[in-house]
């Protein structure tokens, strides 16, 4: 015979079998956990995903290069190539793997011209020169750009199976990398170039310790001397994209480029010292540079670029191009996850004697 012994919640006056009671007490326990752990996610700092290319911070939909056939540049790509820089901090000792989002070139996201014929090549690189060679460092997909070890390459067309998904590189070892002791790290490059076709492959980067999940390295980091991106869709006024040049000891003044930016809206300098300076926008298939004196607060510490879309009617599709050197021509670095984080400014308050 069955014997049921029966307990009694404290809550209420009917009874429940042994087994009920306790069945009850895991589920609060289940639940406190859950809250510990979404606490817990809620607390973790911006820059978790920090090795996401384009960054949160950056609020970019994604990155593009066009095939080079015709050599066509009003589409907003000058030269059909794109490199970035991911740094791993040296006393990470893990295997690690770079992704890619929609690295095909077809379907809902990219853009085309006439008929889908484009072919985009990714190549990663790490070993001796891959940063530390001068011309890894240039702005233009000429001479030794391609330098150091290669490690993996890929050619990409139209592929339905990649559309909107992930393609992952790896693993990688970061002993593999180039070391560079000012960054603490190990240095690897990427470059995707439109080899065929005329085309825009827009795509996304990310740095991650595992192969089916972005999953970052605490401490890394992703860079880039030429941003070549797409500007939003959208005019409202939430959908401002930043990006965030580091102004390194010494600089006394920089130059920007943009190129292709069609007139589209506006463009301000933000920083711990800059309520907002203006700087000009480019036309159609146009370059234009300006100067920009750096004030003491500012070394050390990274600007931010805000791009705001022009309102009223929009411009759709707008892909554009930024740069900028210091006043001896060297190129500066934007990185992904902000050097000191994204700049605050703080005004300075003057507490005058009361007369």
């Amino acid at each position: 015979m069955l014997c049921v012994r029966y307990v009694y919640a404290r809550t209420s006056r009917l009874p429940l079998t042994e087994i009920d009671y306790f069945a009850t007490e895991k589920m609060r326990k289940n639940r406190y956990i859950q809250i510990v752990v979404l606490l817990f996610l809620l607390c973790l700092p911006a820059t978790v995903n920090s090795q996401e290319v384009p960054g949160p911070d950056e609020n970019i939909p994604h990155l593009i290069t066009f095939g080079r056939q015709g050599g066509e540049t009003s589409w907003g790509d000058d030269d059909f190539s794109q490199t970035f820089f991911f740094t791993i901090p040296k006393d990470y000792k893990d295997p690690f793997y770079i992704r890619i989002y929609d690295a095909d070139i077809g379907g809902k996201t990219d853009e085309l011209n006439n008929f889908w014929n484009t072919r985009m090549v990714y190549t990663i690189f790490g070993g001796k020169g891959c940063y530390t060679d001068p011309q890894a460092k240039g702005i233009d997909p000429s001479g030794n750009y391609k330098s150091g070890t290669m490690l993996a390459t890929r050619t990409f067309g139209m592929d339905n199976k990649l559309d909107e998904r992930w393609f992952t590189f790896g693993p990688f070892n970061p002993a593999d990398g180039e070391y560079y002791p000012k960054f603490s790290s190990n240095v690897f490059k990427i470059i995707c170039d439109g080899v065929s076709g005329d085309d825009g492959n827009l795509y996304r980067y990310a740095l991650s310790r595992r192969p089916d999940a972005n999953v970052p390295i605490e401490g890394a980091n992703a860079f880039t001397y030429e941003y070549t991106f797409r500007m939003w869709n959208n005019n409202d006024t939430s959908f401002v994209s930043h990006i965030y040049p580091y102004i390194d000891s010494g600089c006394i003044y920089i130059k920007q480029r943009n190129f292709d930016w069609d007139s589209d809206g506006e463009f301000v300098v933000v920083s711990v010292e800059r309520k907002g300076q203006s700087m000009p926008l480019s036309g159609e298939d146009q370059w234009v540079d300006d100067r920009m004196p750096i004030l003491d607060a500012e070394i050390g510490k990274s600007l931010d670029f805000r791009f705001y879309k022009r309102r009223g009617d929009l411009v759709r599709n707008n892909n554009v191009v930024m740069t900028v050197e210091n006043q001896y021509g060297e190129n500066l670095q934007f990185f992904s996850a902000p050097i000191g984080g994204v700049p605050v400014y703080k005004p300075r308050i003057t507490v005058r004697p009361k007369k």
